[in-house]
């Protein structure tokens, strides 16, 4: 059974060590603004299964126009049961008058069309850039 949750601060270690496999090493090595990110988010919940964090969902609201999903992680031994649909869905319903926006891979577009998501062009740079 898995539950959905908001996220606690003693989350924190096992969300870093999904990042780390996944090799989202940007967040793990820039672990206290990783934390910090997390801190100051008003959208972030974790998905819970047998005391474990298995899937996490972390994003940003104004509560009525926008909902930005930053990061969505779901841990490779839990992909293709529902999991990341069973998230998105349940932070949407939270918000539901808003429209729900994020960035995808090349490797998880299709996902997110199969979940009829439509794509959008954007741009992204860092301060260093």
């Amino acid at each position: 059974m898995i539950v959905i949750r908001p996220y606690e601060e003693f989350d924190f270690e096992q969300i870093q060590a999904l990042n780390e496999a996944e090799g989202w090493s940007q967040l793990v090595r820039h672990h206290d603004l990783t934390k910090q990110a997390w801190r100051q988010s008003n959208v972030a919940y974790v998905v819970e299964s047998e005391g474990l964090v298995i899937a996490y969902l972390r994003g940003l609201t104004d509560t009525t126009v926008s909902l930005y999903v930053c990061e969505l992680l779901i841990a490779a031994s839990h992909r293709r049961l529902g999991i990341g649909e069973q998230l998105l869905s349940h932070v949407h319903a939270l918000y539901p008058e808003t429209r729900l926006e994020m960035l995808a891979s090349a490797s998880s577009h299709t996902y997110y069309e199969k979940l009829n998501f439509r794509p959008f062009y954007g741009y992204r740079k860092t301060i260093h850039e």
